[in-house]
């Protein structure tokens, strides 16, 4: 019988602060629904059953308070914690550094509780329902067994639908072979829309005009299991890196790696573009019109509210 899959949640970084708290953790649905929540009920509506929580053991009671409690009614629950000084012998963290080492890092110290094809998305991100469905259904619909590179999937935003009225953001842009597969991905800072209307960020250090119907990566992806031995066996050449080059802000990042990865033959992106409004919390500003956005959509019954009781 073949898995299901299962959803991964990372909700470890640390976040920008502001206000009451920790981003992740904020409410903005008309009944104090926190962005999570929202991205929760989606994946339970396209058929996911069970959800792993990547948090940190410092984050463990309020988050449990606030979310984990109330969706173990409608899903089943898994926690992994991610912690900065979890590295492999003979690595040792660097006193000084108060960062995560990144999204590659978060989904290794989920290893053990996979077992089978998963999804991947960012706690503080609003994906719409398209993209958890359209995963859901590329992960249940692959093959038990693949031969050549392993098929994997990532969710195609529409560049001018992730952009922040509040300032600059970075986003993966997307290259795609002549099959619409991802050919590479070009991690683009300072991203914006400029007076004249244009699109610009940052890339190689050169500024950039950024076709704003093009694909971006939010950092929602679909795995199958094999991605974790990849994962594993990267881990240990980026912190020797790492440690020479930049011990305090390096990270290892899962868009990097499947760069790699496609590079090295060894995986095949499917791009699943959709055209859904992503939006989150980058700058405190956007606080008010996500909100704003929430009791939107719940007027117009696109989500019930209070999401979970």
């Amino acid at each position: 019988m073949k898995q299901k899959p299962v959803l991964v949640v990372m909700a470890a970084g640390i976040g920008s602060r502001f206000g009451q708290g920790i981003k992740q953790l904020a409410g903005v649905g008309p009944s104090g629904e926190i962005i999570l929540d929202y991205s929760l009920y989606d994946a339970r509506e396209a058929g996911f059953e069970k959800v792993i929580f990547i948090i940190r053991h410092a984050l463990e009671k309020d988050f449990k308070e606030v979310i984990g409690n109330r969706v173990e009614k409608h899903f089943e629950v898994g926690y992994a914690f991610q912690e900065i000084a979890d590295l492999p012998a003979p690595f040792v963290c660097p006193a000084e550094r108060a960062k995560p080492w990144g999204t590659g890092h978060a989904i290794l110290a989920a290893k053990d509780l996979i077992d089978g094809p998963f999804a991947v998305i960012n706690a503080d991100d609003y994906y719409g329902k398209t993209a958890f469905k359209i995963i859901y259904d590329f992960l249940s619909d692959l093959p038990e067994k693949t031969a050549g590179p392993e098929p994997y999937a990532m969710a195609g935003f529409i560049v001018k639908n992730t952009l922040s009225d509040n300032g600059e953001v970075t986003r993966g842009i997307c290259v795609q072979d002549m099959t619409g597969k991802l050919a590479e991905i070009h991690e683009t800072k300072g991203i914006a829309r400029r007076a004249d209307g244009s699109v610009t960020g940052t890339f190689g250090g050169k500024t950039v005009e950024i076709d704003p119907e093009g694909l971006v990566s939010m950092n929602m992806w679909g795995f199958t299991h094999a991605v974790l031995k990849e994962l594993e066996k990267g881990f240990v050449p980026f912190l020797e890196n790492a440690m020479e080059k930049d011990p305090l802000k390096a990270e290892y990042l899962l868009p990097t790696v499947v760069d790699d990865l496609l590079k090295a033959g060894k995986a095949s992106v499917s791009v699943l573009p959709t055209p859904d409004t992503w939006f989150g919390i980058t700058y405190a500003e956007d606080k008010a019109s996500v909100t704003e956005e929430f009791r939107k959509m719940a007027e117009e019954g696109k989500y019930p509210t209070p999401l979970f009781v």
